[in-house]
């Protein structure tokens, strides 16, 4: 539940819109009963997608008019990068209705995927994303190009909040934290200035009250370690003021670059190792997994950032969970309010927190679950916190749709080392060092 560090329009305006939703009503946890459109829908929003997604093809046998079916079917196959599945589903639901926002923003997050940028624009200007559109449209040449085969970047500081070094433009070394809760790489003005970076697009929005215009751009080249990036997608953020914010860092990396690698965020050793996604390196990684009695878990990508897998809270079970690496915070866990609620989770509602989520100002709450656990990795009576205003389930766009009862943090991994393979879409947690 901890700031996230970052200045990024979606990501405010969204947060905004999350905090006026939250006197809604929440669904009641582990509810099985059929959803508005049925068994397909209350399977989708119980984090059970293959069922889901075999549920909305028979939907659609019967009726290959149904818009929500198709869409939905299609989002199924996104969550998993099942492009041919992705596309069939969400091009059939693009055909039934060329208008619909959320139809052209799962197609636009399906291109933006795959590096086909010029094919998102049109996508993201018909969902009303103008920034992405103008952004994307404007990136020519193959982006993410990568240079190298593997990297291994030494963390300068874990807390309160991971620090990397790595070169912007071939210039000196800059200070950047990371954080899979935000999307591209963003750097601060400083560092575009220096970088010599111009806008191909920028906008004006308001903040907690303060005007800030927000640039988007192309970085010529992103080298950490041994690994470098080129034609890099990068945004930064101003103050119309003038008057820039000190952040402690130069700017932050998000989950569009670790999914165009073979990330592994070895917290027990305070390293990043990026990989080259080869098969033979995701072959080295199932067997090393397979050698340390390392299960892999799946793992599914939502709002074209948002990483997710399967754990479990106190007495919740197996369900659908955010997993969160990098940030800032000292909790292991955040959950809503309802899922502390209904678990039973001891809560200090004595010490009441103003912190921030999803760059909104919100109270939390300490609570400690019996256990936390996702795979092997677990931890007993640990400090988690609990949001009393956060929904169970945000629809989209504010949230991918389905119930997520919670989010391993920062400080929940530093015993382990992650590896994210976005390619077969699996996740390996091991106890120690990486090998």
């Amino acid at each position: 539940m901890a700031v996230d560090g970052s200045w990024n329009r979606r990501s405010l305006l969204r947060g905004a819109a999350v905090v006026a939703g939250a006197a809604a009503t929440t669904p009641l946890l582990g509810k099985t009963a059929r959803a508005n459109g049925g068994d397909a829908d209350a399977l989708f929003k119980a984090g059970k997608f293959e069922q889901a997604g075999r549920a909305y093809e028979e939907i659609l046998k019967k009726d290959p008019t149904n818009l929500r079916a198709a869409r939905q079917r299609g989002y199924v196959g996104l969550l998993a990068n099942k492009f041919p599945e992705a596309e069939k589903y969400l091009t059939m639901a693009l055909d039934l209705a060329p208008d619909d926002k959320e139809t052209n923003s799962l197609l636009g997050d399906y291109y933006i995927r795959q590096d086909k940028f010029a094919l998102s624009a049109p996508r993201w200007q018909a969902a009303g994303e103008t920034g992405y559109a103008k952004w994307f449209a404007a990136i020519s040449g193959r982006p993410y190009q990568i240079h190298g085969d593997i990297g291994r970047v030494k963390w300068l500081q874990t807390d309160p909040m991971p620090l990397v070094e790595a070169s912007v433009n071939g210039g000196p070394p800059k200070r950047f934290t990371f954080y899979t809760g935000a999307p591209n790489l963003g750097v601060t003005a400083k560092t575009a200035k220096e970088a010599g970076l111009q806008p191909v697009y920028k906008e004006k929005t308001e903040f907690e009250g303060q005007s800030l215009w927000v640039y988007y751009g192309v970085l010529d080249s992103f080298k950490l370690g041994g690994i470098e990036l080129r034609n890099v997608p990068v945004s930064w953020s101003a103050p119309e003021s003038g008057e820039a914010t000190d952040t402690g860092n130069d700017g932050m990396i998000g989950t569009w670059v670790f999914y165009h690698l073979l990330t592994t965020f070895d917290y027990a050793d305070r390293s990043l190792i990026l990989r080259r996604p080869t098969p033979e390196a995701a072959a080295k990684v199932r067997a090393d997994a397979a050698r340390s009695g390392t299960r892999p878990l799946p793992l599914w990508l939502s709002r074209d950032h948002d990483v997710n897998s399967i754990g479990n809270i106190a007495t919740s079970g197996p369900r659908v969970m955010g997993v969160n690496f990098g940030g800032a915070g000292e909790n292991t866990a955040g959950m809503p309010g309802e899922v502390a609620k209904q678990l039973r989770i001891r809560t200090d509602y004595d010490r009441p927190l103003e912190t921030a989520a999803h760059s909104h100002a919100t109270v939390t709450y300490p609570c400690y679950p019996k256990e936390i656990r996702i795979g092997d990795a677990v931890a007993n009576e640990v400090y988690c916190e609990m949001d009393p205003t956060m929904p169970l389930n945000v629809p989209w766009p504010y949230g991918p749709g389905f119930d997520t009862i919670g989010h391993f943090a920062h400080s929940f991994w530093k015993p382990y080392n992650i590896t994210l393979d976005f390619t077969g879409m699996n996740l390996y947690i091991t106890r120690g060092k990486a090998t």
